[in-house]
């Protein structure tokens, strides 16, 4: 089976079995955050060209006395967390993988402000489709740094298999249970990448 076409099945699967758990999701995420319920971000696709992403809101709209939003640590609601923390804030992401702007598996797609600062090698990440987890997130996720993140993007674009697609998506299953790497230390998420020393 190719993988556009496992892609496909497995996303139609998991929108048709998760419509529940994602309509509660929904619910609570409005009564809890407001509107809107969903957060959408332009984020760099394959070869770097944009494409809006899905996932489900995980902060408050606070800002400060200029008008400019507070830091992550302080806009994370406890049940934003909880979102984070078992990756269900990133289920609406399956749409993406339906439309063809994700894949299950592939480098996470970042920040649109992140292009400019890869080097070339770090480029090459972009070389595949992003993917709703990957092969840095099964080994460390936001524990790890963004050198170490990149490096790991890059061998599994050199190494890509259905194969290693498979055993990718049961680590996955696995670390979201343990709840493993969610942050790095001190942060709610990962601190900005400014590019590479």
């Amino acid at each position: 089976m190719s993988k556009r076409l496992f892609d496909i099945v497995a996303a139609a699967c998991g929108l048709l079995l998760l419509a529940p758990v994602m309509a509660i999701i929904a619910w609570q995420t409005g009564r809890r955050l407001g509107s809107p319920v969903l957060f959408r971000q332009w984020r760099p696709g394959r070869n770097g060209v944009p494409f809006e992403i899905i996932k489900f809101r995980t902060m408050r709209d606070a800002v400060d006395a200029r008008g400019e939003p507070l830091p992550d640590g302080e806009r994370m609601t406890p049940f934003g967390s909880f979102l984070r923390a078992s990756s269900l804030d990133e289920l609406p992401e399956l749409w993406n993988v339906l439309r063809g702007d994700m894949s299950l598996v592939g480098p996470r797609p970042l920040l649109m402000e992140y292009l400019p600062l890869y080097s070339q090698e770090q480029f090459r990440r972009h070389s595949v489709r992003p993917g709703v987890t990957g092969w840095a997130q099964v080994n460390g996720r936001n524990a790890l740094s963004w050198e170490e993140k990149f490096h790991l993007d890059v061998w599994y674009v050199d190494h890509q298999s259905f194969w290693l697609d498979l055993k990718i998506l049961g680590l996955t299953l696995h670390k979201v249970l343990a709840r493993e790497g969610i942050s790095a230390q001190g942060e709610a998420t990962m601190p900005k990448f400014t590019g590479s020393k």
